[in-house]
């Protein structure tokens, strides 16, 4: 869990408007320093199982949370992923999107 200055930083840092606290760009910020800190003490710490269970809901939430400005604001979403320095993944529809103009179009009869 972050202290309240660590989380006021990271929502300065990432704020998209005046006042910013919820927004995806904050969330995700926030859960990736939480993962991050996460990922540090589970390597010391091998057997903490109800922390590495923590550190996977956390990804999760990121990763959804991430997929919405992903469908909502590309160029927001790779502008966080430089920032916060995590892989760009492509996601279902955009591999459906790719997968569509593979397919052969049907010859007219």
């Amino acid at each position: 869990m972050l202290d309240k200055k660590a989380k006021e930083k990271l929502m300065a840092k990432f704020a998209t408007h005046k006042g910013d606290t919820g927004s995806t760009q904050v969330q995700s910020a926030i859960l990736t320093e939480e993962i991050n800190r996460l990922a540090e003490h589970l390597k010391e710490h091998k057997k903490d199982h109800s922390s590495r269970r923590g550190l996977v809901k956390k990804v999760g939430e990121r990763r959804r949370l991430l997929r919405y400005l992903a469908s909502e604001d590309v160029q927001a979403y790779e502008d966080l992923s430089k920032k916060l320095k995590i892989k760009k993944r492509k996601f279902a529809q955009e591999k459906d999107d790719e997968d569509m103009e593979d397919m052969p179009v049907p010859a007219e009869e």
